[in-house]
């Protein structure tokens, strides 16, 4: 592990109460030398920007298996930019339509993940979203 872990937090926004695939992606993370700081079930957009401005995290992932995801995301986003946090990228897992993904980009989404993405994948994109200070950089798996 490294002296300074890249920090993110994982959250799960809305009423969506299934997050197996949010603990294994944090496990995975974890495993790969992050800092994972995981908020659990049923955060509001607001409860997700508030932590990861006190957690002073490089990244934020949310999964979402609800289908809210064009709500939630871009209140997300909105708050990110109203606390001066719209450098933070935020990444998206869970149960996302094919024909939401390039709007998810359009909003700023620096990754989306389906079913099936493989751990190594989002570890990946994570460190090289983190490592080259870019908030977008538009990965779908």
């Amino acid at each position: 592990m490294s002296d300074n872990p890249i920090r993110i937090l994982i959250a799960k926004p809305g009423l969506d109460g299934h997050d197996r695939g949010a603990k294994i992606i944090a496990r995975a993370l974890r495993d790969a030398g992050l800092e994972v700081i995981y908020t659990g079930l049923r955060q509001s957009p607001m409860m997700i920007v508030e932590a990861a401005m006190q957690e002073d995290v490089k990244a934020i992932g949310v999964s979402i298996l609800s289908g809210a995801h064009q709500v939630l995301v871009p209140r997300i986003i909105n708050l990110l930019h109203e606390k001066g946090l719209g450098h933070v990228p935020l990444l998206v897992g869970g149960i996302i339509p094919e024909n939401d993904v390039d709007e998810l980009f359009q909003l700023g989404v620096a990754g989306v993940f389906g079913p099936g993405t493989s751990t190594s994948d989002i570890v990946s994109l994570v460190q090289d979203v983190v490592s080259s200070n870019k908030n977008k950089i538009n990965y779908s798996a």
